[in-house]
């Protein structure tokens, strides 16, 4: 089915369903032009400084954010539910040693607008643009928070992206 722009807004209740199910594949492209794609489960979208914007979490132990330090672009990509087992691998095995779109069949084509690409098989494709990034600072951060999801020291980098496009499946906004 082809794809057409829509308004973040329209797809955002699916994107959260993603998020809260299987996850959502965010992919990256460093100098070298060979794109990396791995699962996320934190994420937010909102409006900060009056721009669109996809709040990316990923840990500074990841393949990806090497790739997001060289290249600060990124989109973030939401899969028709019959994957959820390319989802599930994208998040168990690093870049460095895999390539996963040729393991699990996912196609990376040129997004619209930034320097990473889209996969053709998602319904809905962000394009976002790293406008901020900041590392999370464990004394600014809740102590519960800290001892439940950072015991090993492995804190994320934040990614502020702003969405400077979005497409969708045709039909399925609102």
């Amino acid at each position: 089915m082809a794809k057409v722009d829509v308004d973040f807004r329209d797809v955002f209740p699916q994107t959260i369903d993603g998020l809260d199910g299987d996850g959502l594949l965010l992919v990256s492209q460093g100098a070298d032009g060979k794109p990396n794609v791995m699962t996320i489960g934190w994420a937010a979208i909102g409006t900060i400084w009056r721009r669109q914007i996809f709040l990316a979490l990923v840990r500074q132990s990841r393949h990806t954010h090497q790739l997001l330090e060289q290249n600060g672009d990124f989109t973030v990509n939401l899969m028709p539910a019959d994957w959820g087992d390319a989802v599930a691998f994208c998040g168990d095995v690093s870049g460095r040693e895999h390539d996963k779109f040729a393991e699990k069949g996912l196609k990376a084509v040129p997004a619209a607008k930034v320097r990473a690409p889209v996969i053709e098989q998602a319904l809905v494709q962000y394009e976002c643009r790293t406008v901020q990034k900041t590392d999370m600072n464990p004394a600014n951060t809740d102590p519960a928070v800290v001892s439940r999801f950072y015991a090993n020291g492995n804190f994320h980098t934040l990614y502020f992206g702003e969405i400077v496009a979005v497409r969708a499946e045709e039909g399925s906004g609102k």
